[in-house]
């Protein structure tokens, strides 16, 4: 199994929104890099869902707030004729407590997560140590 991370602005598409839709194709990505992550995620691989911009008082902004899954593999993204890509995600689990860029930057073991290296990509990879960083920070 492999991890990735996308990230969507919670004023155009929130974690509590994903969850009333129950599923949804993940288009609209527009960066050769992203492009690629999204065509490496296989069926049933875990990904980190993050509010990229601020929140408000009930939608925390700049944290990884929830995991999904892919259910289904690339395909043509259907808002464009390009060549580009989009898969399909579910919710799988709303995190207890979000985790915040500002704690991720502070976490030594976390200086490599592409989340802080490659800051503006909105698809990218993440290891088993990190997501497992993730997953326990998230508890606490």
């Amino acid at each position: 199994m492999n991890y990735f991370l996308v990230k969507s602005e919670p004023g155009a598409y929130s974690w509590q929104q994903f969850l009333k839709d129950k599923k949804t194709e993940w288009t609209g990505i527009r960066n050769y890099a992203a492009r690629l992550h999204l065509r490496a995620m296989k069926k049933n691989d875990l990904v980190l869902f993050y509010h990229s911009g601020e929140g408000t008082p009930a939608i925390a902004g700049k944290s990884i707030v929830g995991i999904a899954k892919v259910v289904k593999e690339a395909y043509q993204d259907k808002t464009t004729l390009e060549d580009w890509s989009a898969v399909d995600l579910v919710p799988v689990e709303t995190l207890k407590n979000p985790v915040g860029l500002a704690e991720i930057k502070k976490n030594k073991k976390l200086s490599g997560f592409p989340l802080i290296r490659i800051s503006r990509l909105s698809v990218m990879p993440v290891s088993t140590e990190e997501f497992s960083i993730i997953l326990e920070m998230s508890k606490h």
